[in-house]
């Protein structure tokens, strides 16, 4: 009998470990097409509530001093405030300039003729409340072929903000006016420069590193297991993105799904982490979609090496 008892005691110490070291998801609920950023010393991440498109109309934020232990900040923007929104907002990306935090987000899915885009808006907290800078999209056009969704904003190394922006395969680049209530021509006077990398289909992100410009993107469909990250390098942030890999994709014993990605860099420390979606073994859904988060590792010529997804993630809180 004490056999028994202690060896059903070592089961429950072992499954007890198992369910700390679990970090992955990182929070709980559908959520997708997450963007990280640091503010403050505190990791922020900003991801669409995945549901049906009319269910998807307000944006939750979470917050975390060690990328393992998350608080929700709920509604932090809706379409009650974004008039012209009526349904399927997605996709944030957040950025702070001069004491004001930023959200940028499609909304309406789009189509010729319809109203709907890239919408911004404004708070004095990372929590919101948000405010519509606008009243009106930011971008409703389609040009190039570029659904107006999923924008990313991109501060370069001389203070210039240029979006990266499109689905349905065509990915444009403008440049952001900096107060971000319209767009600025580039040096030839045109306002929209496609920069469609090959096997490009939504999802664009851009960093620099070794002042090197890292751009990324998803392939394949983004309700089917099929989902990928890849990635370019180039010496400018107008390319020419030529695709170096994938690097994040499906792995049978873990999820499908996988991509609509960020990356996180560590305040002070040379490390990276990687913020994306999967969708868990199992669900079919096109909305079974959760967050979650590994490191990213380099090899020595500055190439990303394939991630491999876990359901540990960041098994340890950051210092």
């Amino acid at each position: 009998m004490n056999k028994i008892i202690t060896l059903l005691a070592a089961g429950l110490l072992g499954s007890s470990s198992y369910a700390v070291a679990q970090q992955n998801p990182v929070f709980p609920g559908n959520y997708a097409d997450p963007e990280g950023i640091v503010y403050n010393n505190t990791y922020w991440i900003f991801p669409t509530y995945s549901a049906p498109y009319e269910e998807q109309i307000f944006f939750d934020a979470f917050s975390s001093k060690d990328l393992v232990n998350w608080e929700k900040h709920p509604r932090i923007l809706d379409n009650n405030e974004v008039k012209w929104a009526n349904k399927a907002m997605w996709a944030p990306a957040v950025l702070e300039k001069d004491g004001k935090y930023y959200i940028f987000f499609g909304a309406n899915d789009v189509h010729p003729g319809e109203t709907g885009g890239i919408g911004v808006a404004v708070a004095d907290k990372p929590e919101g409340p948000y405010k519509d800078l606008l009243g009106k999209p930011l971008i409703q056009e389609n040009v190039n072929g570029a659904q107006p969704i999923d924008q990313f904003v991109f501060k370069d190394k001389d203070g210039t903000y240029y979006m990266y922006y499109g689905g349905w395969k065509h990915c444009n680049m403008v440049k952001l006016k900096p107060d971000f209530t319209g767009l600025l021509p580039f040096d030839d006077g045109s306002y929209y420069k496609e920069v469609t990398p090959e096997n490009y289909v939504e999802g664009p992100f851009m960093f620099i590193k070794d002042g090197k410009y890292y751009f990324m993107w998803s392939e394949g469909g983004w309700t089917g297991p099929d989902y990928k990250v890849a990635y370019a390098i180039a010496d400018s942030p107008f390319g020419p993105f030529k695709r170096v890999n994938t690097i994040l994709e499906q792995d049978p014993a873990i999820a499908t799904g996988a991509g609509h990605h960020s990356v996180i860099k560590t305040p002070n420390e040379d490390k990276y982490f990687i913020v994306y979606h999967r969708r868990p073994l199992g669900k079919t859904s096109a909305h079974d979609r959760v967050t979650c988060v590994e490191e990213l590792h380099f090899d020595e010529h500055g190439l990303i090496k394939p991630v491999k997804m876990t359901f540990e993630g960041v098994s340890h809180p950051l210092k």
